[in-house]
């Protein structure tokens, strides 16, 4: 009874395997166009794109897809509103200026000078500047980095470790074209987000994070000398020098 019992396993077992498991015919000495039968393809074969390849999806026969209208390529500047339209920057009845890309090799775009970091703002700083710098940060940043830079945001209370603290000696004494760097392409566990902040917000968050470790760090010195004269007493009239009472 146990010999008929095996037995049967054992057909049933090849069985098995013969069906699930051969998903080709390579086995054959003549292979045939006829797709297998697969009892558990494993999406092995999707119904998906491959690049470069044709699809019936479309009307077209084209698999890869054309740019939506307006793209613009990632680390390039968006086209800005049309200031002076009778010069001629309004065309194709597009109410903004001729996108002239950028994507250089300067330094506003990379951060070097020559093979070197280097150090300030590619363009004037205004308050502006940092407003913008700072709403920047809050979305990109603050929630790694934390609100004062200190590397103690939202994120590090659910698990993540090794943000840097931009207040550490190490990052304030790296350079802005560095620090540019770091955001375009991220740094060890830091992900780059060249592919969400544009050029010039960039810029303003290396500003505002330089504002940051100076709010954090201040010395009276840097304090505008009419109010640090005010805080410290030196303009007020002393005994000696007091003006005499009638």
């Amino acid at each position: 009874m146990v010999r008929y019992f095996l037995f049967l396993l054992a057909l049933i077992t090849i069985l098995v395997v013969s069906i699930a498991g051969l998903r080709d015919y390579s086995f054959l000495p003549h292979k045939t166009k006829r797709p297998p039968i697969e009892i558990f393809p494993d999406m092995v074969r999707q119904d998906k794109v491959k690049a470069q390849a044709p699809s019936d999806f479309y009307a077209d026969g084209r698999g890869a897809r054309a740019h939506v209208a307006g793209t613009v390529p990632v680390g390039y500047t968006a086209p800005q509103a049309c200031s002076q339209p009778s010069s001629g920057c309004a065309t194709m009845g597009s109410p903004y200026d001729v996108v002239v890309f950028s994507g250089k090799e300067d330094y506003a775009n990379t951060g070097k000078t020559g093979t070197n970091w280097g150090n300030g703002l590619p363009f004037s700083a205004t308050m502006a500047t940092l407003e913008r710098g700072r709403e920047r940060y809050q979305i990109q940043c603050a929630v790694c980095h934390g609100a004062t830079g200190a590397g103690n945001g939202i994120a590090s209370k659910y698990g993540l470790v090794g943000v840097a603290n931009l207040q550490q000696q190490r990052i304030r004494d790296m350079s802005d074209g560095e620090i540019y760097n770091t955001i375009v392409n991220g740094k060890n566990t830091m992900l780059g987000y060249g592919s969400v902040i544009q050029l010039s917000d960039r810029w303003a968050i290396v500003a505002y994070i330089r504002a940051l470790q100076r709010s954090q760090n201040a010395t009276i010195n840097d304090v505008p000398s009419a109010e640090r004269d005010a805080l410290t007493g030196t303009n007020a009239p002393s005994a000696t020098n007091a003006p005499a009472k009638p």
